[in-house]
């Protein structure tokens, strides 16, 4: 349980207080190598108590194959690239990401813990988000001070693009309820006050920044909850609409009255109600994802592609083209995706089953937690179908922990396996079987390692070029939001 609470707290620090933080490198690419720790401390660590408990991989091996499928399929699909220059950096990074979601629940559920993994994660992060929110209140006072109108230009802070905020919240806001509804602070009054503070003044934050990307998955995923879990969510729903109506007091109150009673005008950022430039984006990569029909045209193509469409050409260029799974489509491959869709089908039979079993007992503490966990999980799905900055390591490094606890709590017993009891022999044997592969694993996930940090120094050594002589302030699209490929420099 320290494990737990150490890896939770360490990771919401580095994506919510970077700012607070030393850094030579700078809290994005620490975060990226922050990501790619963790990735291989949970892909390791859940081999080896997988393989050393036991796990029976036939009788399940219907119900894992698309999983394996999913972390194999981008490494795979990357074969036909591998001359160009560090492709397998961001395969690498999908694959790795895939494994230790899926291994890392695996794993939860097979250790019995993962209800005890839930306690400790919503207490940290109810506590560390009201941190957050108290010096973005901070951050409010000072430009009040300063006669600063524009606060949605300050708020929210820390982060190099409000977008990838935005999909952090989109995480957590669903979250928050079970900081009150479970674990062992449920019912201290101070405690719910905190949390309700908390959970509302990141509501006013999502107003006020005007993240539609959130709004509109956040909505998406409470509503699919809703109709899931049926009216034994009420509890955590309750709770959510309570925190909902508390932001939008925030809101009125610091985005509207005090701004005209100190300035006497009003300044608001307003929901834009066109694409913000998207189509032309989502064209471009639907004509690339045809190219090479269903391999796709490989990693990081969006940035070196000879251009398709004359739209996206005479347009701004951006580092993704803002869709995930177009993404995905278009340098993988819709062989990819639709294995995706068919790891979404086999959870959403998982979570079929146990609702199931969850809606036979009344009044369940389970249906509340699967709630709040389906309706993060699904709504930070729907808004990387809006904004890619699902690939943000801010965004999957909250990902790591919300994922494998969801899938902890749903996965079937056939894909836990059995431990041995009677055998003596048989763990022993296990665990050294289990103690090889982990190590394989490692030396893998080590090679990989090493070609991320090259990757990275490649990179810092190309900013000079970058910025001096094409004078384009972008960054590759692994650390930042940029457009450029590393060819296209002398080594």
């Amino acid at each position: 349980m320290i494990a737990t609470v150490a890896f939770a707290a360490t990771t919401l620090l580095v994506v919510l207080l970077a700012d607070f933080l030393s850094s030579s490198a700078g809290s994005y690419a620490d975060q990226r190598f922050l990501l790619v720790a963790w990735l291989g401390g949970i892909t390791v660590v859940s081999t080896y108590l997988l393989i050393s408990r036991g796990v029976w991989f036939k009788p399940a091996f219907v119900l894992a194959l698309p999983f394996v499928l999913l972390i194999i399929g981008f490494p795979v699909l990357s074969l036909a690239f591998v001359q160009q220059p560090y492709a397998y950096v961001e395969p690498g990074l999908y694959s790795f990401y895939f494994a230790a979601v899926i291994l890392g629940g695996i794993a939860l559920a097979q250790s019995d813990v993962t209800m005890k993994c839930l306690e400790a994660l919503v207490v940290i992060t109810a506590a560390v988000c009201f941190l957050y929110g108290a010096m973005s209140l901070n951050v409010y006072l000072f430009a009040l001070a300063g006669s600063y109108s524009e606060l949605s230009d300050l708020i929210p802070w820390g982060f190099v693009n409000i977008r990838y905020w935005s999909h952090v919240a989109t995480w957590l806001l669903p979250v928050f309820p079970l900081a009150v509804l479970v674990g062992p602070y449920a019912n201290h009054r101070l405690w719910r006050v905190l949390v309700a503070v908390g959970a509302g003044l990141w509501w006013w934050i999502v107003f006020l920044s005007a993240s539609r990307g959130s709004a509109l998955g956040v909505a998406v995923g409470v509503v699919v909850a809703s109709v899931i879990i049926g009216r034994q969510c009420w509890p955590w729903l309750k709770q959510f609409l309570v925190y909902l109506v508390l932001g939008g007091f925030f809101w009125f109150v610091l985005s509207l009255l005090v701004p005209i009673l100190v300035f006497g005008e009003l300044e608001l950022r307003t929901i834009s109600q066109g694409s913000s430039g998207r189509a032309p984006l989502f064209i471009e990569a639907w004509q690339m994802s045809l190219q090479r029909f269903p391999f796709g045209m490989g990693p990081q193509s969006w940035l070196t592609h000879d251009l398709l469409t004359s739209s996206y050409a005479e347009s701004k260029k951006f580092g993704h083209p803002h869709n995930m799974y177009l993404m995905w489509a278009a340098e993988y491959g819709w062989l990819l995706v639709l294995i995706l869709f068919w790891v979404v089908f086999q959870v959403a039979s998982f979570l079929y089953a146990r609702c199931k079993v969850i809606k036979s007992s009344a009044g369940s503490t389970e249906a509340v937690v699967l709630a709040a966990l389906l309706a993060s999980v699904v709504g930070a799905l729907i808004h990387a179908g809006v904004s890619a900055v699902f690939i943000a390591p801010g965004s999957m490094l909250v990902g790591l922990l919300i994922m494998p606890v969801f899938l902890g709590f749903i996965v079937p017993g056939t894909l836990k396996g059995k431990r041995y009891k009677n055998d003596a022999s048989r763990p022993l044997r296990k665990a050294l079987q289990a103690a090889v592969i982990a190590t394989l694993v490692f030396l893998l996930w080590g090679a990989w390692a090493v070609e991320v940090k090259n990757y990275y120094l490649d990179m810092r050594e190309d900013e000079s070029y970058y910025y001096q002589v094409l004078r384009e302030r972008a960054l590759p699209r692994f650390w930042l939001h940029g457009y450029f490929p590393r060819n296209d420099v002398g080594s």
